[in-house]
């Protein structure tokens, strides 16, 4: 046994660890070795800003007791005993991977794939399509959900949890989001950059994930990355669910959704007819979009598209103004 497993290892024992290779980190509290379990499939897609105490809870108990990992491209370990005092787990670790070098690291890749469930946090959501996409990351946690194993991510965590992601590639030089204010008056700004075929989660399929929603007024960009979807031809149908912060969607193995937290809720976005303009230069013309937003409590069915205890209206894009059918014409 080398040197630095030995340290490793002790450090282990001694209820946390910190282990280096190449260039990932590895934080562990807990028992040093892994307790195999029977996790339950679901996906607990949070809003951000606030940590929801009931939606880490959820996911705990989908993982039955075994190792809860966090997934992060930079940041510490904070997360570690803020869920080891909600849960009754064999462990809690974060791994930091933060470039492509590190994510070619098989420890990296069989640390995922150990995991009950995995939760990928809050950042920027371009440094793990960036650094993990076409990795041994992406194939762990590909392979983690089709053997069943839960998920979860929060902020940009959300963002890269849908088949089509906004990857936020292009960078803008003064370091602000990208606004709606940026992409309805041309919904082919260099800095809309999409992707897809990241991750393969159930019911997540045909999808747009957003976060930060209302309390950002992200959506009339969120209607320009569908315009985008279907114009560039992904899809004739595409969908979108967009969390509030201090909000999240739990969605369950056959689809059902219940949303928690206390924040505005979540938003169900779905395209009824294709773009009229979604063209290089010009303002976006896009009509009949549905619109489905549920409240804390309330509930939604992917699969059948379908909720309970929300509110229905339609947004049309006129030339790059959005128009709704609510009172007060409001989009949120």
């Amino acid at each position: 046994m080398n040197l630095r497993l030995s340290v490793s290892l002790l450090t282990l024992w001694l209820g946390a660890s910190l282990a280096h290779a190449g260039s990932y980190r590895y934080f562990r509290i807990g028992q040093p070795n892994n307790l195999e379990t029977r996790p339950v499939a679901g996906t607990a897609m949070m809003g951000g800003g606030s940590d929801l105490d009931e939606a880490f809870r959820w996911l705990c108990q989908k993982g039955t007791g075994g190792d809860f990992l966090i997934l992060r491209a930079s940041g510490g370990d904070d997360y570690n005993s803020y869920i080891n005092g909600l849960c009754r787990l064999n462990s809690v670790a974060t791994l930091i991977v933060p470039d492509r070098q590190a994510a070619q690291d098989p420890a990296v890749a069989e640390i995922i794939r150990r995991a009950e469930v995995v939760f990928i946090s809050g950042g920027d959501q371009a440094n793990y399509i960036r650094g993990w996409k076409a990795t041994p990351v992406q194939d762990a946690i590909n392979a983690n959900l089709a053997a069943g194993k839960p998920i979860g991510g929060t902020s940009a965590g959300l963002a890269v949890l849908g088949e089509f992601v906004y990857g936020a590639l292009g960078d803008a030089p003064d370091g602000k989001d990208l606004a709606s204010a940026d992409v309805l008056p041309n919904p082919y700004i260099g800095r809309v950059t999409l992707v897809r075929g990241f991750l393969t989660i159930p019911h997540l399929e045909n999808l747009l994930t957003d976060s930060h929603f209302a309390e950002r007024d992200r959506m009339g960009r969120s209607l320009g990355f569908l315009a985008r979807v279907m114009q560039d031809g992904w899809s004739r149908s595409p969908r979108e669910v967009a969390i509030d912060e201090k909000s999240a969607v739990l969605v369950e193995s056959d689809g059902t959704g219940a949303v928690v937290g206390s924040g505005m809720g979540a938003y169900f976005l779905r395209p009824m007819l294709a773009p009229d303009a979604c063209k290089i230069g010009q303002p976006l013309t896009f009509r009949k979009i549905s619109v489905y937003k549920v409240p804390t409590g309330g509930r939604f069915d992917l699969v059948s598209w379908t909720g309970v205890g929300g509110t229905n209206y339609s947004l049309s894009v006129e030339k790059g103004r959005i128009e709704s059918t609510q009172a007060n014409h409001a989009l949120y």
